[in-house]
């Protein structure tokens, strides 16, 4: 069961006149064969709640979409950055997915008090920060986060399914699913493959 307010409350719960603006940080695109790191980092009102809101991985394509608009109309700042597969293969996916956080709290255009993140710890922020496990599913300002990084991320890979067909990107958005791997194995990489994540599945190198 989906409990929106309560996520809404844990995040109003620390509010004081210290910290009187939170700001949530998530990222998507971890795991996945192919495609970016996207992260995003949003601060958003407590004077009222919108409805639904969730972790990402727990709402229907549909109910993201929706609650994605609704989000970046109600928000007081949001930031939506990546890293892509060139610079995961450099530095390693962890500390890519930190650049990105980084350039995401960078971009905000309201400084919060307080960040909150999902999981991620050490970010190289001027920012106290609070790091949370299972946070999209803990914090309202993070699960906002998550719904804008997984709507742009899966849009994104969605464009990429037109360029490469084969790969059933539409559907698996890179993630590594049977129909991937086998046309991975046919087909070789593509230029948006993290050389880094597949060498166990060819040795064709772009």
């Amino acid at each position: 069961m989906i409990d929106t307010f309560k996520l809404f409350n844990y995040d109003k719960s620390i509010l004081n006149d210290k910290i009187k603006i939170i700001a949530g940080m998530d990222e998507v695109g971890r795991g996945p064969l192919a495609g970016p790191v996207v992260t995003s980092c949003v601060v958003m009102p407590y004077d009222e709640m919108i409805d639904g809101v969730f972790d990402s991985k727990r709402l229907t394509a549909k109910k993201r979409e929706e609650l994605c608009e609704k989000i970046k109309a109600k928000a007081l700042s949001y930031a939506i950055t990546l890293e892509d597969k060139n610079t995961i293969d450099n530095i390693n996916i962890l500390q890519a997915t930190k650049k990105s956080m980084e350039n995401s709290f960078k971009t905000l255009k309201l400084k919060p008090d307080l960040l909150l993140v999902d999981a991620v710890k050490n970010l190289n922020i001027d920012c106290a920060t609070n790091s949370i496990i299972k946070g999209d599913a803990t914090s309202y300002a993070i699960a906002c986060a998550s719904i804008l990084a997984k709507v742009y991320r899966d849009k994104l890979m969605e464009e990429y399914a037109k360029i490469y067909p084969e790969y059933d990107f539409e559907n698996n958005k890179g993630y590594g699913t049977k129909k991937h791997i086998e046309a991975l194995k046919k087909f070789g990489a593509t230029p948006i493959h993290r050389k880094s994540f597949i060498s166990h599945f060819t040795s064709i190198d772009k």
